[in-house]
């Protein structure tokens, strides 16, 4: 069991920046800076969980962010399930929309690590990552944009669930459109396609004007 967290810990440190929208900034380091308020471990523990079905999130092993640039994400609790949780990203956790905690399975941990490098992911099967507080927005069709621009389609989503498929082909019967009112593909065309699900049936993606 501590070998089998010990593993699980270690992938999970591989996932930040986040993993399905735009890099967020973390802390810088500076003797300057006013310290940010601190949040309870036990806060952070309930926020992620909330990402995901309790069925879910009670047995994941559950990541906090770094503290600052060049930390190493801290564990909050060991899991046995294989699925790892993070609470929402430090820039959101006090915001009144309910942050952006995600859970991600194995494959989705995979596929996080390959982003991160920008290299092609090895999606063996269907892989699932739950965001059911939505997130703080992203390209629809760069991967690695950090922000909204006039030609990258930025959207912030409502919440979802994110499919991952081993086959891309899979994803060709499904629109790119996030306004089209169901699932919709997120950056088509490139190794780091998934579906995007939404699950909420009150509210639709948004798409704020760019800056």
């Amino acid at each position: 069991m501590v070998k089998r967290a010990f593993r699980l810990s270690l992938v999970a440190a591989a996932l930040v920046p986040a993993v399905v929208y735009a890099q967020h900034p973390m802390p810088a380091k500076s003797d300057t800076a006013k310290p940010a308020a601190r949040i309870s471990d036990a806060k952070k523990l309930a926020d992620a969980m909330s990402a995901a079905p309790a069925s879910i999130s009670k047995h994941a092993t559950i990541m906090d962010w770094p503290a600052k640039e060049g930390d190493q994400p801290r564990q909050l609790r060991a899991g046995t399930n294989g699925w790892v949780c993070f609470p929402s990203t430090p820039s959101e956790f006090s915001k009144a929309s309910g942050g952006d905690p995600m859970c991600l399975d194995k494959q989705w941990q995979g596929w996080a690590q390959a982003w991160m490098s920008k290299g092609q992911p090895k999606v063996t099967g269907t892989g699932v990552a739950y965001m059911l507080k939505g997130d703080r927005g992203a390209s629809n069709t760069d991967p690695f944009a950090t922000g909204p621009a006039a030609n990258n389609e930025w959207v912030v989503s409502p919440p979802h669930i994110m499919v991952l498929y081993e086959d891309l082909k899979m994803l060709d019967a499904f629109p790119t459109d996030p306004k089209s009112g169901g699932p919709w593909v997120m950056w088509k065309g490139t190794p780091y396609a998934h579906l995007m699900v939404p699950v909420s049936g009150s509210q639709g993606a948004k798409m704020p004007a760019p800056k």
